[in-house]
């Protein structure tokens, strides 16, 4: 059976294939090496349930003595909690094994230790809190080794499936049997026989192929249904479906106008789209040649700028030439002042003339008066020199108060001169101011045709880049070249009437959607009900190949059980029976072989007869399981046995590899193993 055959199998309710393949896999596991024998030696309970400080030693046959609660079954718990952990969930009990065996008596501990002996020869010592996951596991050199084994998080250290093949379950179902499970009255014969036939064909005693495959087809009817059947989930799904897709067809005609409406709508949104991006793309454009058209404005008022500047430059100069032309003026009256600047040194020679003559009439005079002593000369001589004195006096007043008139004149003209030199050097200074205006000008002017040169070219470039996917390079620059505002407008008036009609279609739209719910609904629905057919025949397929490794598995178990499996348990039923029957034969049913040599059904045999096979079978899987032959463990197992099939019960017992742990509450056992002279280990709790 390949293990990935199961993993399919996802169903909650059909666990019981998984335990039937399980049980199956571990049957057909028939080891060729030598069996090893674990033996029990030391079990030392400090506190559990009812049992305080208990010591036990064991051997190979074992009887353990009690009267009714004296704790027998406890003691069976203890060995299987100390080996697998306690649990504290309920797991279907009342009340959880954790808080049924932890002891009332709060100075004991709950906890315990096992003492065992594999067939190596190796021990092995098993302390147990209860209170906690993990136990401790020693060696024989008393070294720890519990870090040795893997740890489960759940189920914590896995020390003794390591070393003997059995999990917890299969121990509990074969190791151990417990008071009244190898028993039945008459009145349920049928159910030991049934039990007798689970364990030849699954391995398990509550696991039935038979049961499992009605079972199953039980589940897959009630749960899923065929198409035979009616009422069923899968019929009533169908029947959903049918429904759905009738209903379907009377609205096609509404889903196929809607599909229209859908269209006329998704190619309004594109050519409202597009034409969005051409009007993005006339309004980048208009803002770039807007701008442009701002800055040659700014030029033109510059210019205008520069055309005042001239022309007050020009009137400037008019008026700076007429300031020259009375310069000029000025400057020939300043020649002719020149003339009476001349007249006047000459005057002023004529004084010095006027007075060496005055001085030589008086020089004469005295001469005269001296040397010649001529009075008439002297009269006429004295006579000059008052004339003359006169005359000096009057012609110097005279020059005087002309030069003081040529002076005031002369700095009048000096003084407008001045004062037209200084008109013109500020006529100058404004042509200068002027002119370095106009150069500012011109240069500003300049770079503004720059920069709307390279702002176009470089403005151009982006949108270009922006828009070259939705519109060509020629239809960008004709843009340039063409009335935007005219562009503009007509785009703007074209987005105006597809958002109407975009409005429109979406009302359009809004009032079908009432009506398309009914269609979106019958939709889901059937979208549901498909969904839920294909999840039943799904679980179809499942359930049938549920069936298909169940009837696998039986049949691998059926082909794979070995002879020596069969010989063997043959051999221990005809020593249960004391030769009475000497062979067993498993197919769909147990058939048992006479002492005539015909095979007949178990079921007809006797309720004693049925209980030896069932016990046998149980002592036989538990020895096909394990890598250790395990320990045989009987809780009140023979309490409904006569004492000849008892006594050869326990003949056979005696004779087993396997260490047998008898727990009762009679000393019929006792007794009959002094008669037989068997040695046995009696222990009383």
């Amino acid at each position: 059976m390949k293990a990935n055959k199961i993993k399919k199998i996802k169903s909650n309710n059909i666990k019981i294939i998984i335990d039937l393949k399980v049980s199956c896999d571990i049957i057909i596991k028939i080891k060729n090496n030598r069996r090893k024998k674990l033996k029990i030696k030391n079990i030392k309970i400090n506190a559990y349930g009812n049992l305080i400080d208990k010591n036990i030693n064991l051997k190979k046959l074992n009887i353990i003595y009690g009267e009714n609660e004296s704790g027998k079954s406890t003691l069976l718990n203890f060995i299987q909690n100390i080996l697998y952990g306690i649990s504290k969930n309920k797991n279907g009990k009342n009340i959880s094994d954790y808080d049924k065996y932890n002891p009332w008596n709060y100075n004991s501990t709950f906890s315990g230790r096992i003492n065992y002996e594999l067939d190596n020869k190796k021990t092995f010592e098993v302390y147990r809190d209860f209170n906690k996951k993990n136990p401790e596991i020693y060696n024989e050199l008393k070294e720890e080794i519990s870090d040795k084994f893997k740890i489960d998080k759940k189920l914590g250290n896995q020390f003794f499936l390591e070393q003997t093949n059995i999990d917890e379950n299969t121990f509990m179902k074969t190791v151990l049997t417990k008071q009244r499970e190898v028993y039945i009255d008459e009145n349920n014969q049928l159910t030991l026989l049934q039990k007798v036939a689970n364990l030849s064909d699954s391995g398990m005693e509550d696991v039935s192929y038979k049961k499992a495959l009605s079972k199953l087809n039980n589940m897959l009817l009630n749960e899923v249904g065929t198409s035979n059947s009616k009422g069923r989930p899968i019929n009533i799904t169908l029947d959903y479906i049918n429904k759905y897709n009738e209903e379907l067809k009377d609205i096609n005609n509404l889903k196929e106008n809607r599909f229209k409406i859908e269209e006329e709508y998704n190619n309004i949104k594109k050519e409202l789209d597009e034409e969005n991006k051409k009007n993005k793309l006339i309004i980048k454009i208009k803002n770039l040649l807007d701008k442009n058209k701002l800055e040659k404005e700014k030029i033109k008022i510059k210019n205008n700028y520069l055309k005042e500047n001239n022309e007050k430059i020009e009137k400037i100069k008019i008026s700076k030439n007429n300031l020259i032309e009375k310069l000029d003026k000025n400057n020939i009256e300043n020649k002719y002042d020149e003339n009476i600047k001349n007249k006047s040194k000459k005057i002023n020679k004529n004084k010095i003339i006027n007075l060496i003559i005055f001085l030589l009439l008086i020089i004469l005079n005295i001469f005269n008066f001296i040397y010649i002593n001529n009075k008439i000369i002297n009269i006429i001589i004295f006579s000059l020199i008052p004339i003359y004195l006169i005359y000096y006096i009057i012609k110097i007043k005279k020059n005087k108060k002309q030069d003081e008139f040529n002076k005031i004149k002369l700095n009048e003209i000096n003084e407008k001169n001045t004062e037209i030199n200084n008109q013109i050097d500020i006529l100058n200074g404004q042509i200068d101011l002027l002119e370095k205006n106009n150069g500012d000008l011109n240069t500003e002017i300049n770079n503004i045709n720059s920069e709307i040169l390279n702002y176009e070219l470089l403005n151009k470039k982006e949108i270009e880049n922006e828009f070259i996917n939705d519109f060509s390079k020629e239809y960008i620059s004709d843009l340039f070249n063409n009335n935007l505002e005219l562009i503009l407008n007509n785009s703007n008036a074209k987005i105006n009437e597809l958002s109407i009609k975009l409005h429109k279609n979406e009302l359009d739209r809004e009032n079908i959607e009432p009506e398309l719910e009914r269609l979106i609904n019958i939709e889901e629905n059937l979208s549901i009900k498909e969904e839920e057919f294909n999840k039943l025949q799904k679980k179809t397929e499942e359930f049938n190949l549920a069936k298909d490794i169940l009837q696998e598995a039986y049949d691998e178990m059926k082909n794979n059980i070995s002879p020596q499996f069969i010989n063997n348990f043959s051999k221990d039923f005809e020593k249960f029976s004391n030769g009475k029957y000497k062979n067993i034969m498993i197919n769909d049913k147990i058939m048992v072989e006479l002492e005539n040599g015909r095979y007949v059904p178990a079921e007809s045999l006797s309720i004693g007869t049925i209980e030896q096979i069932y016990l046998s079978l149980r002592l036989a899987i538990n020895n096909e399981l394990s890598k250790e032959k395990l320990p045989i463990m009987l809780d009140e197992a023979f309490a409904y046995y006569d004492n000849k099939r008892l006594k050869s019960a326990l003949e056979f017992l005696n004779n087993v590899d396997n260490q047998v742990i008898i727990f009762t509450c009679s000393n019929r056992e006792r007794d009959l193993l002094e008669q037989m002279c068997i040695e046995y280990n009696y222990v009383q709790l």
